[in-house]
């Protein structure tokens, strides 16, 4: 009887140790959803090198009991490595390495449909202040209008931790629909006469200019807005990896090796804070809903002022490219391509748009590091 009453004592000592026992529905919800998320990456392949990571989080963060975020360890480390901005600045070193500004210094205009682009960042913060939002809250959800993953999780840390799943969720969500969110609002602003601009072939940039362009830009503008030199100065120094020449080894680790290892530990504890306290409250709904008005009048502002230059440049700009100033590259360059294919065969407008599409990086950083500036 001794026996059958000390392994009952056990069984109650397991039992009460598992997470079984401390399994709730919320989350049992929110393993479903990274279930889902987890479905949409791997069948849908929305951004699956991202959203993969990130559901897989989702997951082991409503596991009770685990001590991640306690206890010394792996995840504690992840959590130390998003917490203290060390991950987001890395991954602009291997986008920067990865990421061509020719096309922008070929026609510096297009800068200023990047600019026009961070529209919606300033819509969604107003609209998240008026629905009860802080002003820290509404500025960092606001910037899931860029569309532009690493900052809008570099600017969640600074100003509205307890947001950052949800905000990071919808900024990755979007990037993966722009194919699908974009070509109705590009349609919709623009005439067929318009869309069936062709642009002439752009000059070719020298390779002193593209040397330069990452020295200059770093120095400028980590003055303008210091919140934001180490974002801004590991994707340029990524880029001068890139543009020397003499920097294959560091420019090839940075935007394969490093940049792969970086994203499979960023995007994992991103996940990790998707927990069912944090998640599964009212405002997530807000926040997804704001990020894609916030990405829509992005597509608008850009196209508008497309509209703009197309009519000052004497119809030599076409409205279509200004749809890219939005980050997510180069995905909103290729949608500029197809939506102008399809109003005319054979007119090529990729390396058009990659001008205001890297624009939209940089403009994306210069909107986050304005409200940090103005905010913090």
């Amino acid at each position: 009887m001794e026996i059958i009453n000390a392994f009952v004592i056990s069984l109650q000592a397991v039992w009460a140790d598992s997470g079984f026992s401390a399994f709730t529905m919320g989350n049992a919800i929110m393993i479903f959803v990274g279930l889902v998320l987890l479905y949409l990456a791997i069948a849908k392949e929305y951004e699956p090198l991202l959203l993969g990571p990130i559901a897989f989080g989702c997951i082991l963060a409503n596991f009770p009991r685990t001590g991640f975020l306690e206890d010394q360890g792996l995840m504690l480390a992840i959590h130390y490595g998003i917490a203290n901005e060390i991950f987001p600045p890395l991954i602009f070193l291997g986008i920067g390495a990865m990421t061509d500004f020719g096309p922008l210094i070929a026609r510096p205009s297009t800068l200023l449909l990047g600019a026009a682009a961070q529209i919606g960042v300033f819509v969604s913060l107003i609209g998240a202040m008026m629905l009860g939002f802080t002003e820290k809250e509404a500025g960092a959800i606001g910037i899931i209008g860029g569309a532009d993953g690493p900052t809008a999780i570099y600017l969640s840390i600074q100003m509205a931790p307890h947001l950052l799943g949800a905000i990071a969720v919808a900024a990755y969500s979007y990037m993966s629909l722009v194919p699908l969110i974009q070509p109705p609002v590009m349609k919709l602003l623009t005439t067929q006469k318009e869309r069936e601009v062709v642009m002439e072939q752009m000059r070719t940039v020298t390779k002193f200019e593209r040397i330069c362009f990452p020295i200059v830009a770093a120095i400028l503008i980590s003055l303008l807005l210091p919140p934001i030199a180490s974002l801004l100065g590991m994707l340029m120094l990524g880029n001068l990896f890139r543009e020397s020449g003499v920097m294959d080894r560091l420019s090839d680790t940075a935007q394969n090796s490093l940049c792969n290892i970086v994203t499979i530990f960023l995007a994992t504890g991103t996940g990790m804070t998707m927990s069912a306290e944090s998640f599964l409250v009212p405002q997530t709904l807000l926040i997804i809903f704001l990020g894609l008005i916030a990405f829509i009048f992005g597509t608008a502002g850009g196209v508008l002022f497309g509209k703009i230059m197309c009519r000052a440049s004497g119809w030599k700009v076409n409205p279509l490219i200004g749809s890219a100033g939005v980050s997510a590259v180069p995905m909103a360059a290729r949608v500029s391509q197809v939506v102008g294919m399809k109003a005319k065969p054979g007119n090529y407008l990729l390396m058009h748009a990659m001008g205001p599409n890297v624009a939209g990086v940089i403009g994306t950083a210069v909107a986050a590091g304005t409200m940090l500036a103005m905010m913090k």
